[in-house]
């Protein structure tokens, strides 16, 4: 049987209290939320830390609220909360697509926003959303707060710019006017990690793609992200041979690895692939239609 190595069990009571205990037990303190990723990680002994932080009781960090021209989402919002969010399928159909494919109801019923981003799987759907939506997420520490890019987030496989003695408290969107946004998944089956995935927003000036942003999971893109292919869409026209040639542009600057999940060159061909179906879903939204 799988069994956890001994572990000591905080409850926070607040942001604040949570911030002091990261202080008092230092870099061997983890927080818990969800847990669907850190628990099952423990259990195989592959993380194996000294304190348990359990935030579930903060009640401040579970919302979801359009505010000044953004979408904020607390950390602690749970997996189906997005999912169910009319505000979040108004603005960012991306989100709905992508909550609808991840693992399965237990788990979206309490795995967290917060703690799907701080796990960093290089397989994460949700980063690759985000990186799309180009938005912004609040830590707080001991000296207060802080707002990174979700491209400058995630550091690498497993790591964040989250420090030890801080967490993540928010996820804030743009709200732009004529965009549209969607997500495209290959897994081996329902809700498993994808073999490969993008997500794609486009904001239109007429016939012409003002703005682009694309992500990429589970095939080596650096910070889940296609910048090259977002600068060949801005001033593109909005057609079939603009996203084909973005595609293609994307898969060329990723770096999938062979694995059990299928051979580099057939994920490097997914990420083209899904790269151009999310965009023309992407742009039928932004047209109206209904993807």
């Amino acid at each position: 049987m799988q069994v956890p190595a001994h572990v000591e069990y905080e409850k926070a009571s607040s942001v604040e209290h949570a911030l002091s205990l990261l202080a008092r037990y230092g870099p061997g303190a983890r927080i818990l939320a969800g847990g669907h990723s850190l628990i099952p990680m423990m259990k195989l002994r592959l993380a194996q830390p000294e304190t348990l932080i359990d935030i579930n009781g903060l009640s401040e960090l579970f919302y979801l609220e359009v505010d000044g021209g953004e979408l904020r989402i607390g950390a602690l919002t749970r997996h189906a909360q997005l999912l169910d969010s009319a505000a979040v399928g108004e603005h960012f159909a991306i989100l709905h697509d992508a909550e609808k494919v991840i693992a399965d109801p237990v788990v979206r019923n309490w795995g967290t926003i917060g703690g799907s981003l701080c796990q960093a799987d290089p397989s994460e759907d949700l980063s690759a959303a985000f990186a799309a939506l180009k938005g912004r997420m609040v830590i707080h520490g001991p000296d207060g707060s802080r707002t990174v890019s979700a491209r400058e987030f995630h550091t690498g496989p497993y790591e964040t710019v989250v420090d030890a003695g801080e967490m993540l408290t928010e996820i804030r969107l743009p709200i732009s006017p004529g965009g549209g946004s969607a997500y495209e998944k290959v897994g081996r089956r329902v809700g498993d990690w994808p073999v490969s995935a993008a997500g794609a927003a486009i904001w239109l000036a007429g016939d012409v793609v003002a703005d682009a942003g694309i992500g990429l999971t589970a095939v080596g893109a650096r910070q889940f992200a296609a910048p090259e292919a977002e600068e060949f869409l801005r001033g593109a026209p909005a057609t079939d041979e603009s996203f084909a040639r973005a595609g293609e542009i994307a898969a060329e600057h990723c770096r999938p690895v062979s694995d059990q999940r299928g051979p580099a060159d057939y994920k490097r061909h997914l990420a083209a692939e899904l790269t151009v179906r999310a965009l023309r879903a992407a742009l039928r939204r932004a047209r109206g239609g209904d993807a």
